[in-house]
């Protein structure tokens, strides 16, 4: 049996890598746009546009579908196995939590999560990538 530390650091783990994926999606559109007019030619590289638009797209399907995100429900069973609160825990979940989880109705998320990857799909004319 592991002890409830593990279970705390591995939450956090995965609680960083779901704020690193928010931040791949809202700064990916954005560094696409500036790349554009800054010529960057990574910006257009077929791989990342497809990742990122996929991402934003899975992220919007679920919300409609009432979906909860997986990395959020398998970081709260962590922190449940470890004894904590579900949303409790270290300083760095605490604000990391802060950053990601805000209360809204499900309707905001919903309308908030199309618009973006509305953007997103817009930008794919607007800043051609590559062929592949």
């Amino acid at each position: 049996m592991r002890s409830p530390a593990f279970y705390l650091l591995a939450a956090d783990a995965l609680l960083s890598l779901h704020v690193l994926f928010v931040a791949f999606v809202v700064f990916g559109l954005f560094a696409i746009f500036a790349g554009a007019a800054l010529s960057w030619a990574w910006v257009r590289n077929p791989l990342f546009r497809i990742v990122h638009l996929l991402a934003i797209c899975v992220v919007a399907v679920q919300a409609w579908l009432g979906i909860v995100c997986p990395l959020t429900t398998i970081e709260m069973a962590l922190r449940a196995r470890a004894g904590g609160e579900v949303y409790g825990g270290t300083f760095i979940s605490h604000w990391l939590q802060e950053l990601l989880y805000y209360q809204a109705a499900d309707w905001v998320f919903q309308v908030c999560y199309t618009a973006f990857a509305l953007l997103v799909a817009i930008s794919w004319p607007l800043v051609r990538p590559r062929p592949l």
